[in-house]
């Protein structure tokens, strides 16, 4: 993989295939999932704000307190859909009532309302802390939604030429052989050579077959940035893009890990074929900290596995760059070195950075010998990672 650029203009996929894979969740959230329990779903989208706004717990008394003291203050913190939720209001009626003491009241007691149903099904303790059943719920809400707006968009699948499956890569045309298989032969090609020859029928000495690579296996590591400045739709849409890479990767009976940093190392999941356990580690993460890439890289180089032959592919996904250490831009392109003397390619997603990171961006993923994907909108972000996963 060379270092390269790509722009936002994300190339058209096949449809998506049917739903597939198992999740070794309970069977009472997983089913009031995808049999669309509005209730079950309405309290997993709940959960999935508060972490992407960097909110662990609240309780009715300190949401007030700051609707009350600055509303828009709070609705910085908590964001519109937060509060929408929790109150069921839409943000700004809010916003034009706020100073009104019975509003005050009725505001407070549907939070309340809102926490005590939480409470009720063990989503939140008796610290007002999210529990793991919350990150369970949160995390198959955000799976089953994610699948979908994959599918609706028609950009879930892979492009033709570069098709993954058991039998490898379709790649050069060679001329048939005996023992190739059927299904391999060029029906354009073979048709081809057919009419160069003069022949009014296909011989089989005109028959031409694509000629397979072997697949080998890939590990991919995602790491996501989750500093403060990512809070809201950038990590929401972060988290959603590692469930698609994970999602397609599996499938392919690839390895997916996860690292999630801000100033220092938050989570880290090697390699793994769990795709319950790559969605929970994915579901919790908030955002809070600096930005330190460099002790990120450093860390992924341990995650991967020893195995020479295996394709190892770093994505780092952030909308900063290197803030955190004395000379934290040389510490970077220092470990982007080492990482790639370790046999792993390393591709960088920059989400909305500026021209001196875009700059050190393109370093990275030369050094990297991976590809530097600029990004603007948030919503491409499934489609940009499942894009650098192809092209691994």
């Amino acid at each position: 993989m060379q270092g390269s650029t790509e722009n936002v203009e994300v190339e058209e996929f096949e449809r998506a295939e049917e739903l597939s894979g198992k999740l070794n969740y309970g069977s009472e959230l997983m089913h009031s999932v995808l049999e669309n329990d509005k209730d079950k779903i309405d309290k997993g989208q709940v959960i999935e704000e508060a972490l992407n706004r960097g909110v662990g717990m609240f309780t009715p008394d300190a949401v007030m307190e700051k609707f009350v003291k600055d509303y828009s203050m709070a609705k910085q913190l908590y964001g519109e859909t937060l509060i929408q939720k929790l109150t069921g209001y839409d943000p700004n009626y809010i916003d034009k009532n706020i100073k009104i003491p019975e509003f005050q009241r009725e505001l407070k007691d549907k939070i309340e309302k809102k926490m005590d149903e939480l409470k009720k099904e063990k989503l939140i303790d008796k610290n007002n802390e999210f529990t793991e059943k919350a990150i369970e719920l949160t995390a198959l809400v955000s799976y089953v939604e994610e699948i979908e707006n994959l599918v609706g968009k028609g950009f879930f699948g892979e492009k033709q030429q570069k098709q993954r499956n058991i039998h490898g890569l379709r790649q050069d045309i060679k001329e048939y052989q005996k023992g190739d298989r059927y299904k391999d032969i060029s029906i354009h090609k073979s048709v081809k050579t057919a009419v160069r020859r003069l022949h009014k029928t296909i011989d089989i000495k005109d028959f031409r077959v694509h000629e397979r690579q072997s697949k080998g296996s890939i590990e991919i590591i995602y790491a996501i940035d989750a500093s403060s400045s990512m809070k809201g739709d950038k990590l929401k849409n972060a988290k959603r893009a590692g469930i698609a890479l994970a999602f397609k990767a599996l499938e392919q009976r690839d390895k997916v890990g996860v690292i999630v940093f801000g100033e220092d190392i938050k989570a880290a999941l090697n390699p793994t074929n769990s795709l319950s356990d790559i969605l929970k580690v994915i579901a919790r993460v908030t955002a809070m900290g600096q930005t330190n890439l460099a002790a990120t890289i450093r860390r992924s180089i341990d995650m991967f596995s020893n195995e020479k032959q295996m394709t190892k592919h770093l994505i780092l996904l952030t909308d900063a760059m290197p803030t955190k250490g004395k000379e934290p831009e040389k510490d970077t392109l220092e470990a982007v070195s080492l990482a790639r003397h370790s046999g792993i390619t390393v591709s960088l997603v920059g989400v909305a950075i500026d021209k001196k990171g875009e700059a050190m961006a393109k370093k990275m993923s030369e050094l990297g010998e991976g590809k530097l994907y600029l990004v603007t909108n948030v919503e491409q972000l499934d489609v940009i990672l499942l894009q650098d996963y192809y092209s691994a």
